[in-house]
């Protein structure tokens, strides 16, 4: 009944394996560990009626000051970063956390957006960005040129 269960010498690093994807989990790239930047893409709702675009974009725990928004050749660029730092000591501690966090999303205008018209507005975690819509000239019909 001492072979029942048939060991294989190699559970140590299988299991690792099985958890760490690496038999030596400290042989990582320090990126994996202490990640220089983590960057999220917030949901957005769009919505479009017959005079504007309405973008809504969660965003919350930001200060309308961490955002900036711009549009160059044709897309809106959001971003937003948040920073925050705590300390505290005391006698017989020294207690330090920080936290960087960061969002970040582009959209490409269509042709209709007056560019130089566009909102932002933040409240309650919710980024607003209202873009009128500007009329759009018809295509000139096709000329024919007679070759002579």
């Amino acid at each position: 009944m001492s072979n029942v269960a048939k060991r294989n010498g190699s559970f140590w690093p299988k299991m690792m394996q099985d958890f760490f994807g690496t038999e030596n989990p400290f042989d990582w790239d320090e990126k994996f560990w202490l990640p220089e930047k983590s960057v999220e893409i917030p949901s957005t709702n769009v919505i479009e009626n017959e005079k504007e675009f309405k973008l809504e974009m969660s965003a919350p725990g930001f200060d309308k000051k961490d955002f900036k928004v711009d549009v160059h050749d044709g897309v809106l660029s959001i971003s937003a970063e948040r920073k925050n730092e705590s300390e505290e000591k005391k006698e017989n501690y020294r207690k330090k956390e920080f936290s960087y966090s960061s969002i970040r999303r582009s959209f490409a205008l269509p042709e209709n957006v007056k560019e130089d018209g566009i909102d932002a507005k933040y409240e309650n975690g919710i980024l607003h960005l209202l873009l009128p819509k500007k009329a759009i000239e018809p295509a000139k019909a096709k000329k024919e040129i007679s070759v002579g």
